[in-house]
């Protein structure tokens, strides 16, 4: 191995309506970053997805959060698509690098405690030009979480697996 080589990075966030990605290169340059929404057939479609991504963006790791972490509630079926998207990772020779959302919010944070849109803000701070005009506003009790949190997810994963 190279000692000098950038490494590219894949951090998926899967949810219920989809999915947050971003793509980097070392801990400070974002390639791209988005969130999908998909409505049927999820697990499916989000693996056709991810695996253009992989294609085209040829990176060395995925990034995906620990979905079977003590401190995680996910659904049957997120469970169902990480594992998937860890056999897809293997056939395309991908390293795999599972993230708590403890340690997220650990290493960007710098405590365990905190919230989404603290995370998001600390992100966008990060990334003022890519990541600040995304940022949603604060998530009133009454509302459902905004679709564009999912990139922040996404951003979370792939700057936590960078070393300090």
């Amino acid at each position: 191995m190279i000692k000098n080589k950038i490494v590219r990075i894949l951090a998926i966030a899967p949810t219920a309506r989809g999915f947050g990605y971003v793509v980097m290169e070392g801990p400070r340059r974002l390639v791209t970053f988005s969130n999908k929404s998909i409505l049927q057939n999820k697990n499916e479609r989000t693996l056709v997805w991810v695996e253009k991504f992989i294609r085209r963006y040829e990176p060395a790791v995925m990034v995906l959060p620990a979905v079977n972490a003590a401190d995680t509630r996910r659904a049957k079926r997120i469970k169902q698509l990480h594992q998937r998207l860890i056999a897809l990772a293997t056939q395309h020779n991908l390293k795999v690098k599972l993230i708590t959302g403890t340690k997220v919010r650990e290493r960007l944070l710098g405590q365990i405690k905190g919230n989404k849109q603290s995370l998001a803000e600390m992100l966008a701070g990060l990334f003022p030009i890519e990541l600040a005009p995304r940022l949603p506003p604060k998530r009133k009790v009454w509302k459902s979480e905004d679709p564009r949190m999912d990139i922040f997810d996404a951003a979370g994963l792939a700057v936590a697996f960078w070393p300090k």
